[in-house]
């Protein structure tokens, strides 16, 4: 007998004798999903904006908060000079973000290999684990995602979904994108003798601006 027959020997000895009915796993399943939140985690702040905020700081995510889409490049100035930065940085090309006034400051669409920071915005903000959703696009290049050593983004308060699996739901509403991604705080690893290793595959910082809702 070869290992591979004595590990699936022993996974068939260790099943259960009588297997549930396929009906019966069905309707299991069903019962959960008509009711998610009985088996989902609940969040650590009963609204969607506090609960965001805790878990994107505990990952080292920094947040300001500002009125309304007027107030971002102003937001952006502060974090720029708060970093020690030069007011230099490349912005998403869509038009909710182009359209701002950025007197003062050095922007453009392209990010060059060097840009130490960009500016992006994200669809979605998800409360249960602090994380946003980005979509490539015509006016979304992922790169703006990965290559800098930070990473700004504008997130609308009210564009915060409660759990990941909201965002399943909003995306079947629509077109499926070519690239989403998922973004959990700075990049970090610890492949490397168990050492932390902050920006290792891709920003660094990762700073969001919350944008109020305006109703």
């Amino acid at each position: 007998m070869t290992a591979r027959d004595r590990i699936l020997s022993a996974i068939r000895a260790a099943l259960p004798q009588e297997r549930p009915a396929p009906d019966a796993i069905s309707a299991e399943a069903k019962a959960l999903l008509a009711d998610p939140d009985t088996s989902r985690p609940r969040l650590v702040a009963e609204g969607l904006l506090d609960a965001f905020i805790l878990k994107a700081e505990a990952i080292s995510t920094t947040i300001d908060r500002v009125g309304g889409m007027e107030a971002v490049p102003d937001a952006v100035r502060r974090y720029l000079s708060g970093h020690g930065l030069s007011l230099s940085l490349a912005v998403e090309p869509t038009p909710a973000l182009t359209a701002l006034d950025w007197t003062g400051l050095d922007t453009g669409t392209t990010l060059a290999p060097d840009q130490p920071a960009a500016l992006g915005k994200a669809l979605w903000g998800i409360a249960e684990s602090g994380s946003m959703i980005v979509h490539s696009g015509a006016d979304t290049p992922i790169l703006l995602s990965f290559l800098p050593l930070h990473h700004i983004v504008v997130l609308q308060e009210s564009d915060i979904l409660s759990h990941l699996e909201d965002y399943a739901a909003q995306l079947a509403e629509r077109p499926h994108p070519r690239n989403a991604i998922l973004i959990t705080g700075p990049s970090g690893t610890t492949d490397i003798e168990g050492s932390y290793v902050r920006g290792a595959h891709g920003p660094g910082f990762l700073h969001v601006i919350l944008v109020a809702s305006t109703d």
